[in-house]
């Protein structure tokens, strides 16, 4: 196991609400099914989309900074030339986690993060993780 799966093992077992940038409406897009696929397995999403009221049956929120509630991980559908302001917005929340989704690399926002005490994982799909290393299915 390397160590961005003991990291993102960590952050699967040990946090349960997640705040998902770029959650979307449509079904069949990553950003709506690796959400779903978490809600059905136990985790809070709360969706951050300024383009939506509701998605996947929760309230949608236009920004971090308007949650309320206690976020534990950001999970990041977004380009990664947003992930530095995503990073700083999470940070201001109180997350534990930054995780950017599978194809999205930042590198500013990774320092960012180690910087802040903030786990971190880039590039890995959250349910394709889920799937391996919780569900144990390879």
């Amino acid at each position: 196991m390397d160590s961005a799966d003991s990291i993102a093992e960590y952050i699967l077992r040990n946090f349960r609400v997640i705040a998902v940038v770029g959650c979307s409406r449509n079904e069949g897009k990553p950003s709506h099914d690796v959400p779903m696929y978490l809600q059905q397995h136990g985790y809070r999403i709360i969706p951050v989309n300024p383009n939506a009221d509701t998605i996947l049956g929760e309230r949608a929120y236009a920004t971090l900074a308007a949650i309320k509630e206690r976020v534990d991980v950001v999970e990041v559908f977004r380009p990664a030339g947003e992930a530095l302001g995503i990073a700083k917005e999470a940070l201001a929340i109180g997350a534990k986690a930054l995780w950017l989704q599978e194809g999205i690399i930042s590198e500013e926002a990774q320092r960012f993060a180690n910087e802040h005490g903030m786990l971190f994982i880039m590039d890995r799909c959250m349910m394709k993780m889920h799937y391996r290393l919780i569900e144990g299915v390879t």
